[in-house]
């Protein structure tokens, strides 16, 4: 059973949708699927590059995990408290 996650677009973008699947005879759904599929295989190596980056980021510390995580950097954690290692 696949899960179902709603998302939020604008009122534009759901006009489209909703056009899009009407004329082609599909369901909204299938529409974004498919454009989500097209979307991130027209920008694999972005993403790739973006994971590559994030992975060079982890020192295997928690510290480096919740800063790539929360987007603070390591002193803002330390400012913060610090993350224990164990």
């Amino acid at each position: 059973m696949a899960i179902v996650s709603p998302i939020k677009v604008d009122a534009t973008t759901d006009k489209m949708v909703a056009d899009a699947a009407h004329f082609l005879g599909r369901s909204k759904k299938d529409i974004v699927d498919a454009a989500v599929r097209d979307y991130v295989e027209a920008h694999r190596g972005e993403i790739n590059d973006g994971i590559r980056a994030a992975l060079a980021r982890l020192d295997g510390t928690r510290a480096s995990v919740v800063a790539e995580i929360s987007g603070l950097s390591e002193a803002e954690l330390s400012e913060l408290g610090g993350v224990p290692e164990r």
